[in-house]
């Protein structure tokens, strides 16, 4: 595994971000322009959690791309906050997921002059980007393909959050007007109902803040669809590769327990309503014939797949590569 190193901003020069670089494997070392592949997180787990997917990828001795893992400002290693946020009137919703993108994009520049030896930083638009994430990190995947268009080759999307979702909605509103609870499914109360929205309200609603400052307010306007934009990528205008993994319904059933969510309501709402999310995400390959896979689940996996099922996530970057590459 390589070392934790550290890198400054040019842009935000008063505090440094964590990362982790692998160079490229031999046969790939001397591609030009070298491809990238790019590991982003979610809120939950930081870039520790690729570790376990990066060393069996080593282990399958197929040429791989340089990788990069990070933890983006007061997430995981990286300790110190973004400098932007020092002022912010709630610490738990200093910047949005733009701010985060950006800020990916002037760490891919340095680190495509300081790692990959390009000599400006203009040329960062030429390497063939991959893009792997996890929950929100699907979410600024999406958005960094869409503010750089023609830069990213492939993107693999591993149970992406909902992002244009409250997450309360997902399940009906037993208070509503005309709601007749004599219709519910067995097993399935309208005090149930409530605990489930509230719970959903308490923890993942968009008005919660997070722990590094990045704010899920505007995320629903950021990305309203799950289906659209369609993205560009470098290939003569056409769509990326995108691969969309959703979680297994039932270890995600059993973890929604596990944190106070009634297994009933996760499989006959919350599950559902994430797969046709899934389904919306793989259009934006566009119509390309071969383009868009999904979704597809991950056995055993629940939300953070990487750490669930680690060998499922390197068999779907070989595949992705061997397309995009």
């Amino acid at each position: 595994m390589a070392d934790l190193q550290h890198i400054t901003l040019t842009t935000k020069p008063s505090a440094q971000i964590a990362y982790t670089f692998h160079p490229a494997t031999s046969s790939t070392a001397t591609t030009t322009p070298p491809p990238l592949l790019v590991f982003l997180n979610g809120l939950g787990l930081p870039q520790a959690s690729w570790f376990a997917t990066i060393a069996k990828l080593k282990e399958s001795n197929t040429p791989l791309p340089a990788l990069l893992t990070y933890d983006r400002y007061g997430q995981g290693a990286t300790t110190d906050r973004d400098p932007a946020d020092a002022d912010a009137e709630d610490p738990t919703h200093g910047h949005d997921a733009l701010t985060v993108v950006k800020d990916l994009r002037q760490l891919l520049t340095q680190i495509a002059t300081e790692k990959l030896g390009l000599d400006s930083a203009e040329k960062l638009n030429t390497i063939p980007l991959i893009l792997v994430g996890n929950s929100i990190g699907c979410a600024l995947a999406r958005l960094y393909a869409q503010t750089y268009p023609g830069t990213v080759a492939a993107l693999l999307l591993l149970d992406s959050v909902l992002a244009n979702s409250d997450f309360v909605s997902i399940f009906p509103d037993p208070d509503a007007p005309g709601f007749d609870a004599s219709t519910l499914p067995e097993g399935i109360t309208a005090d149930a109902l409530r605990g489930g929205r509230e719970g959903m309200k308490r923890i993942f609603h968009p008005s919660v803040g997070s722990k590094e400052g990045l704010s899920r307010r505007n995320l629903a306007a950021l990305l309203p669809h799950a289906d659209s934009p369609v993205l560009v990528g470098p290939d003569d205008g056409k769509g990326p590769f995108v691969t969309v993994v959703g979680h297994d319904f039932e270890a995600f059933a059993k973890e929604s327990a596990r944190m106070g969510r009634g297994e009933e309501l996760t499989l006959v709402y919350a599950n559902p309503y994430w797969h046709l999310y899934n389904e919306g995400l793989v259009k934006i390959a566009g119509d390309e014939a071969g383009r868009g896979k999904g979704p597809v689940q991950a056995p055993g996996a629940g939300h953070f797949v990487q750490k669930d099922n680690p060998d499922f996530v390197v068999q779907e970057i070989l595949e992705i590569l061997g397309k995009a590459l």
